[in-house]
């Protein structure tokens, strides 16, 4: 069979699968299960415009639709199929599909699967929260996987201030710098004190990744007085990833105040790429 022949085939299967839809839909039962197989099937066709129409028919389905969709989350061979039901998942909006959604972000062999799957769980808020600290808590993971979870905690952010500034107290590092990071437009949007505090405290945290993403946090927020003096101080710092974090801050913040600190870090500093980083903080500063 020529490709012509095969194309021909292709679309006469996607007009009856469709035709198919369009007779089961006129039962107006959104919730029939062969309705929802269909729709199912339709999620692995490779036009993508197309992937979308089934997916907004499954999400009108609504929660009835979760079986079928998990199990082709988790168990399809087909990698644009499973890649669809993760997106299908997060147009449903049903928390129920969060452990799952979690064990396709873990699992799933496919980094698109992944970053679909995050993106989805990202939009359950407080409730998805602990179920990406077990993410992060885990040594198991990827580097990418824990960088999905932390991205999906950030994304939550303000919507649950309370569940990240708890984390931002725990023990375990990963789950500790990724709750710092969240914590940015909650203290942009709130000016929240007890929060500041905890951004304040992990700068000088014993885990250098903890105070890495604090430091980084002070230089994407408003000017605050009180982080001034430390931001200056880490430009001393022995670890050259909090040098450069500390001169960024500094460099987005504009502080006039740490000037001469960089004239004399950029003497003694032996990292070429800090040093041209320095290079750049005295010129953005002066002007």
């Amino acid at each position: 069979m020529d490709n012509s022949s095969k194309r021909e085939l292709t679309i006469e299967e996607e007009n009856a699968n469709l035709e198919a839809i369009k007779n089961l839909a006129k039962t107006k039962r959104k919730s029939n299960q062969n309705y929802i197989k269909l729709l199912i099937k339709g999620l692995s066709d490779t036009n993508g415009l197309v992937r979308r129409h089934y997916s907004e028919k499954l999400a009108e389905a609504g929660t009835a639709a979760l079986p079928e969709l998990v199990n082709a989350l988790l168990n399809s061979k087909n990698v644009i199929q499973r890649r669809a039901a993760a997106k299908t998942l997060k147009l449903v909006e049903d928390p129920i599909a969060l452990p799952h959604l979690v064990k396709a972000l873990t699992n799933d062999s496919d980094p698109v699967v992944q970053c679909s799957a995050a993106g989805a769980i990202a939009i359950f808020g407080e409730a998805a929260v602990n179920h990406l600290i077990i993410v992060l808590e885990s040594p198991e993971h990827t580097e990418m996987q824990y960088g999905l979870a932390a991205w999906s905690l950030a994304f939550i952010g303000a919507n649950a201030p309370n569940a990240i500034k708890k984390a931002a107290q725990s023990k375990n590092t990963n789950v500790k710098s990724a709750a710092i990071s969240a914590l940015e437009n909650h203290i942009r949007q709130s000016e929240d004190q007890a929060a500041i505090k905890l951004v304040e405290s992990a700068i000088n945290d014993s885990a250098e990744n903890v105070q890495i993403e604090a430091i980084k946090l002070v230089g994407k927020l408003y000017k605050i007085e009180s982080f001034i003096p430390i931001l200056i101080s880490k430009l001393k710092d022995k670890n050259p990833d909090i040098r450069k974090a500390s001169i960024l801050s500094l460099i987005q913040l504009n502080i006039q105040e740490g000037l001469n600190q960089i004239k004399e870090l950029h003497e003694v500093e032996q990292d070429e790429k800090i040093k041209k980083l320095i290079a750049l903080a005295i010129k953005k500063i002066k002007e």
